[in-house]
């Protein structure tokens, strides 16, 4: 299907740029388990060969599967207030951002053609004016997106479940080399929001190189994302103005992290997770003493941006310097907290600034 379609492209079109390309924000349908497949109450492993049957309480049959003896059988359900919110968020992002909106759904298939029929009647009653909105198969939507994504052309992807784990895999991939450093942004029933990011499957090695070598590759961009938005959301649904000033300026530390390099290297004695940490909160520091919407949070700031600033390089060197020998956290899924916490903030310089801020 879709992977399909994206590989004939790539070898039609070349590879993307990463520097030009348009992005794609997905909008998943999720809420109450919708169209959950991963392990869940309805999960079943068959003891005997036979039939499977779905009936409500008054014994109406819905539908019926064979099976045999060992099968694993699931089955999901999706419920409508998590299809509605679904389709209204996909509608809010297109008018935040006026980018076209493309449900991916095949009306071919039953529990797709369900799904049109309450997409179509919401559209049919709300607000949709000014935006453009399309439903096309997965392999129709695909092909569209990746012809906006080389123009330079961001899109909205509206999928069901699955499909949201594929897309918010293969998209970042493509732009970013790794989901690691997506942000995912899952706005819940009740207001509030849950902001993460990927791991690309990389957290074994990681945890290996920094036992092993005393150095800790992994790459919190994706985190240091998340915490802007939840920052700006906190903010907006409050009238919070320090939270949102605290956001604005981590989005700017961010943006001078990435142009100065800072990023944790792949090799041992260089710059690492713990670096990047440092360089962060040290430029973070620098853009709250910057900015002029609020001048007690320039004065609160000043003084930790300034002791930042003068002990750089010292700083620096110690997180690199600690590097190179085997280190001991005290267990690979539990480890011990004291000893963690000593491994991850080596820099007693930066330590004491922070004690006594």
């Amino acid at each position: 299907g879709i992977y399909n379609e994206a590989l004939k492209y790539c070898k039609a079109n070349g590879a993307f740029d990463p520097s030009t390309m348009g992005s794609v924000s997905n909008v998943g349908l999720m809420a109450k388990k919708a169209e959950e497949y991963g392990s869940h109450d309805k999960t079943f492993e068959i003891t005997k060969s036979g039939k499977v049957s779905v009936s409500d309480n008054f014994g109406k049959v819905y539908f019926q599967q064979d099976v045999s003896e060992g099968d694993i059988w699931r089955m999901c359900q999706t419920k409508d207030s998590a299809i509605q919110d679904w389709i209204e968020l996909a509608l809010r992002r297109a008018r935040a951002t006026g980018d076209p909106v493309i449900f991916w759904l095949n009306s071919q298939r039953g529990h797709d053609a369900s799904i049109i029929n309450k997409v179509e009647s919401h559209l049919n009653v709300g607000n949709t004016e000014g935006l453009d909105i399309q439903i096309k198969t997965p392999e129709e939507a695909v092909v569209y997106t990746m012809e906006r994504a080389t123009k330079g052309e961001n899109t909205i992807s509206a999928t069901g479940n699955v499909l949201r784990d594929y897309l918010t895999d293969l998209f970042p991939i493509l732009e970013l080399g790794t989901s690691a450093k997506m942000l995912s942004i899952v706005p819940l029933l009740c207001g509030g929001g849950l902001y993460e990011t990927g791991a690309g499957g990389s957290a074994p090695k990681h945890v290996q190189q920094f036992t092993s070598q005393g150095h800790l590759r992994w790459d919190s961009l994706g985190e240091f994302l998340a915490l802007a938005v939840s920052l700006k959301d906190l903010g907006e649904k409050l009238g919070n103005e320090s939270a949102i000033i605290l956001s604005n300026t981590l989005n700017n530390a961010v943006t001078m992290l990435l142009k100065q390099g800072k990023s944790p290297s792949r090799k041992t004695g260089e710059i690492d997770n713990r670096g990047s940490h440092f360089y962060l909160a040290l430029y973070w520091a620098q853009a709250l003493v910057e900015q002029s919407d609020n001048t007690d949070m320039q004065k609160d700031f000043a003084q930790l941006a300034k002791q930042l600033e003068q002990n750089e390089n010292i700083i620096a060197n110690e997180l690199i310097d600690c590097q190179g020998k085997p280190q001991d956290i005290g267990g690979y899924y539990l480890p011990d907290p004291v000893k963690t916490e000593k491994l991850m903030r080596p820099s007693s310089t930066l330590n004491d600034i922070i004690a006594h801020y």
